[in-house]
């Protein structure tokens, strides 16, 4: 059966009777440390087997993920999200509205992404420069709005990619990406949309 763990609903307790669940392993409200706060979810959230939210996790309206989502303590994510399947966000992150994030994908502690963003599936960001080998502070990756994201593709830690932005499938990220600019290859070279790429995404 589902686990329940003291999940709480933004606006309305009446969603309660209305959130989508399988019947088999889907954990709500992992205690991570004293005094943690339940996961607060939007209304009409559909959130399949096997997946697990924290505490301290908030989520807006209309929610989905596919199977086995991971979700980490101490992060934000607007309304009309899609989760896919075998995902990991890994805490302290925020995600905006009317984003699409396919399945496979690995993101970091400390990463910004903003509305509208598009992530293909098995893409994989860093937020460490130096692993293990010295101390850095962590730093993720900040999607801004409207960006598109291939399948495959891996970024360094720190790395900005602009607003309308795209990497291709398979790239290699090493450096920050303009707004409405391409990152294609390994490493990625930084080339100019084609003007009928020069346009924010349609997710919803």
């Amino acid at each position: 059966m589902a686990k329940f763990r003291s999940l709480l609903f933004r606006d309305d307790t009446a969603n309660i009777g209305r959130l989508s669940l399988p019947d088999d392993n889907v954990t709500l409200g992992v205690k991570y440390k004293m005094r943690s706060k339940p996961p607060i979810l939007g209304k009409n959230p559909l959130i399949r087997s096997n997946s697990i939210i924290y505490n301290d996790v908030e989520i807006g309206d209309n929610f989905k993920t596919g199977h086995g989502v991971t979700i980490r303590e101490k992060t934000d994510i607007g309304d009309n999200v899609l989760i896919g399947t075998n995902t990991i966000i890994e805490g302290q992150c925020s995600i905006g509205n009317d984003v699409s994030i396919q399945s496979n994908v690995y993101i970091p502690t400390n990463t910004i992404i903003e509305d509208y963003v598009f992530i293909g599936p098995c893409a994989c960001f860093t937020n460490d420069k130096y692993p293990i080998r010295v101390d850095f502070d962590l730093k993720g990756p900040i999607i801004k709005r409207g960006a598109s994201i291939g399948a495959n593709s891996t970024f360094l830690s720190n790395i900005e990619i602009g607003e309308g932005a795209m990497v291709a499938a398979g790239a290699i990220v090493t450096m920050d990406v303009p707004e409405y600019f391409l990152a294609i290859g390994a490493p990625a070279r930084i080339k100019p949309l084609p003007k009928y790429l020069k346009k924010l995404n349609k997710i919803n």
